[in-house]
């Protein structure tokens, strides 16, 4: 009788015969194509990331696959592997081929019926942030799961993976840490950034976002715990843009925290000490995007996120003239409020420049997006944007920005100091000015007041009024109070979503100017051209884009965004056509350009559907 210890050894020389024979055979393929293995990291794949050599994002939904790691993942290392892991959707065919007998119990389900279980489960939590932690325990353990959830389920689930719930979730990043996500750059790697970034499996890099914490969403300085923004951004680039998770780095840059409550808790994960400013913070950020543009080329695209006022604008000055870089909170911000206004003036009338602006907030968001609606009216009527900066106006802390202030005003600001006598209150602002909309960007809830609500309807028959700031607690007014004040006359939307509304018999559903409307197609569309800058245009034209879809029936209820159920169709659209204004503007590298960007477009989106393993 053949020993124990024998035996085990010939059932493990037939293994590796087994897998030395495909991977033989895949060499043997690969070597007839022309190249190896080894030309991995030379080689360019779609939007300059690292070739497909294994096939497995050129290939259609049906065609098998080899689920790689360091060699074929097998047994154990397979269901551990959240890429490739299928749970209990495992064939009898590949639990023999990967040595997973035993491992898994005998049934057999299908993706769709581990989806419909799994939403089930999320709707018995009561408490979002639990919802938030389950959703963040899937996608560790079965990426494609998560992503087929999110997408099936995407007005539901939003919520839970982005605003409102993520900043309650960055809060308590130290209680509910339970694994790493992203790369931690702290003032300690200071000299070895690139072998930071080198430590990341994944070589193909097209998408990081990166904070350093100071100022996330309306809460302050969260320092470290401030990852829980890059994760869910880059949930939703994938998601709703369709960039393959493996072309994704969040990226947090601790560089210490100012917020006395972090550096006194136990649990706090990041370095405990007050934050580097000045020439030490300057030089780590340097060294991190010349790091970030020698591991990963010139065409990979950095998000700035959450970045406090002062630095956000002076790093997207600094780098946008070398890098391919954005800031959501200026950018993205801008463009899809200025997407909603664009598609406002069908139920407003008249066109954009016959409309006058107040913002309450004049920091990364309001600025951003008063310049951008400046932008768009001078490109509409050829006017000077001196002159077209003139409809709009801002207030901040102090009061209204005027001319007699600018002496001590911040940089930014002072394009919007305007001839007026000197306004401390909102609501005295609004009897001055005019406006025909309000645009809140103050991070500070409850400053629509019903008397600077009311004062909005007095002047206007339909006044349009948004309520930007994040997460909900922070919204200048909600949904409810707008209607109630106005009648139900106002058009409103939200930085964060409101339930709808019942006013008088009639059900009133509230919009959400959500960044993520633009940021996922607006990458999309430039990893797809190859860019190697972002443009004001490009910005312009993601909200027409958008503004676009709004269709009949969306206005018919008041809304001027189209619903969150056809986001990946609506990406692609702004993702052409933000390709196609990098090809007119000869900043693209991906030659020759593709005849339908839309289909292209499409073509190039990440599906989470379970694929089948040789």
């Amino acid at each position: 009788m053949m020993s124990l210890s024998r035996h085990n050894f010939l059932k493990r020389l037939v293994r590796e015969q087994k897998v030395g024979a495909l991977m033989g055979s895949l060499l043997k393929e690969i070597r007839n194509g022309g190249h190896s293995v080894a030309d991995t990291e030379s080689k360019a794949g779609f939007g300059g990331g690292v070739e497909d050599v294994y096939g497995e994002d050129c290939a259609t939904e049906d065609q098998v696959l080899t689920p790689w790691t360091a060699s074929v993942a097998s047994g154990y290392t397979l269901l551990r592997d959240p890429h490739y892991n299928k749970g209990l959707a495992f064939t009898e065919k590949e639990r023999d081929a990967h040595y997973l007998r035993g491992l898994l119990p005998p049934a057999i389900l299908t993706q769709e019926l581990q989806e419909k279980k799994l939403i089930q489960n999320l709707r018995q939590y009561e408490v979002p942030l639990h919802r938030y932690i389950a959703m963040m325990d899937l996608q560790e353990r079965n990426e494609g799961l998560f992503y087929k959830l999110l997408i099936d389920n995407v007005e539901e689930l939003l919520p839970v993976v982005y605003t409102p719930t993520v900043g309650e979730a960055c809060q308590k990043y130290g209680s509910i840490f339970r694994h790493p996500q992203g790369l931690y750059i702290s003032l300690r790697e200071k000299g070895k950034i690139l072998e930071v970034l080198k430590n990341w499996p994944e070589r193909g890099i097209q998408v990081i976002v990166v904070t350093d914490g100071e100022r996330i969403l309306g809460l302050g300085d969260l320092g470290c715990q401030g990852m829980g923004i890059p994760v869910g951004k880059l949930s939703l680039y994938t998601a709703l843009g369709g960039v393959p998770p493996s072309a994704c780095l969040p990226i947090t840059i601790d560089v210490g925290t100012n917020n006395e409550k972090l550096l006194n808790d136990e649990f706090y994960i990041g370095i405990k000490q007050k934050r580097a400013t000045g020439q030490e913070y300057a030089e780590l950020l340097e060294e991190f995007m010349t790091a970030v543009k020698q591991n990963y080329g010139e065409k990979v695209l950095v998000q700035f996120e959450d970045f406090a006022n002062h630095n956000a604008f002076e790093l997207l000055s600094k780098y946008s003239k070398t890098h391919l870089v954005f800031n959501d909170d200026i950018q993205g911000t801008a463009s899809v409020v200025l997407a909603g206004l664009i598609s406002s003036l069908k139920l407003l009338g008249g066109q954009l420049a016959d409309h006058t602006f107040l913002f309450l907030g004049a920091g990364e968001a309001g600025t951003g997006i008063a310049e951008l609606i400046a932008l768009e009216i001078s490109k509409k009527t050829n006017a000077p944007l001196k002159e077209t900066r003139k409809k709009v106006w801002l207030v901040d802390s102090k009061g209204l920005i005027v001319k007699s202030r600018i002496g001590s005003l911040q940089h930014f600001k002072k394009p919007w100091a305007h001839d007026h006598e000197p306004i401390k209150e909102l609501v005295d602002a609004v009897k001055a000015i005019k406006p025909t909309v309000l645009i809140g960007t103050s991070g500070v809830g409850k400053t629509f007041t019903r008397e600077v609500v009311e004062t909005m309807a007095s002047l206007n028959e339909k006044p349009l009024i948004l309520a930007l700031s994040n997460p909900t607690s922070q919204s200048e007014c909600t949904a409810e109070e707008a209607y109630a004040w106005t009648k139900g006359r106002a058009i409103f939307a939200s930085g964060s979503p409101f339930d709808p509304v019942e006013y008088e018999k009639k059900l009133l559903v509230p919009g959400q100017a959500n960044n993520a409307y633009i940021f996922p197609g607006f990458g999309l569309g430039l990893i797809m051209a190859g860019a190697i800058r972002v443009h004001d245009d490009m910005l312009l034209a993601a909200s027409e884009a958008l503004a676009a879809q709004v269709t009949q029936e969306n206005y018919d209820k008041g809304l001027i965004y189209p619903p969150f159920t056809n986001i990946r169709k609506i990406s692609a659209n702004i993702a052409a056509k933000v390709a196609a204004k990098v090809y007119e503007l000869g900043l693209a590298s991906n030659l020759p350009r593709p005849k339908d960007l839309v289909k292209y477009a499409e073509s190039c989106m990440y599906s989470p559907l379970y694929r089948s393993y040789r």
